[in-house]
């Protein structure tokens, strides 16, 4: 994870070691980057994310498994910070040279069942989202965007 946004890891690591009782979560700073590994152990790891497995995961299927999807559907706000925390930002727009500016998020992401998950989520939440590029989304409209600032805000 990047350093530079403490509080996420933070949080990272407080998720993690809620479901991984008694086996700790830990933080390990990695030496001349900004990168922060959050890291556990346990046999149980492939039962709670059975998407894990070896290769780039654009290459190979990623499903949620039916637990995991009732809980997406319960929670898709968390779901959609979370994934934009991971793999998006907000940034200001600036358009006609600047003279007119405003905030708007992005998800990018290679594999497209996330990328599918992402939007199905945000198709639940009431979230308009269009595509900028193939692997990228953009949210913009300007109660889109007030409904994700409310759930999910800067990075820090």
């Amino acid at each position: 994870m990047d350093s530079r946004y403490s509080q996420i890891v933070r949080e990272a690591r407080r998720a993690l070691a809620s479901i991984m009782w008694p086996n700790k979560a830990a933080i390990q700073a990695r030496a001349g980057v900004n990168m922060m590994i959050v890291r556990t152990h346990s046999s149980s790891l492939p039962e709670l994310f059975p998407q894990h497995g070896p290769g780039r995961k654009h290459e190979r299927p990623i499903r949620l498994a039916e637990w995991q999807q009732a809980i997406v559907d319960e929670h898709p706000d968390l779901f959609v910070r979370g994934l934009i925390q991971s793999d998006g930002c907000r940034a200001i727009n600036k358009v006609w040279g600047g003279k007119y500016q405003y905030p708007r998020y992005f998800f990018t992401q290679e594999s497209v069942d996330i990328m599918d998950l992402f939007t199905d989520a945000c198709d639940r939440l009431g979230i308009e989202w269009a595509f900028t590029k193939r692997n990228t989304v953009s949210v913009a409209k300007r109660a889109s965007v007030a409904l994700l600032d409310e759930f999910v805000g800067p990075k820090r």
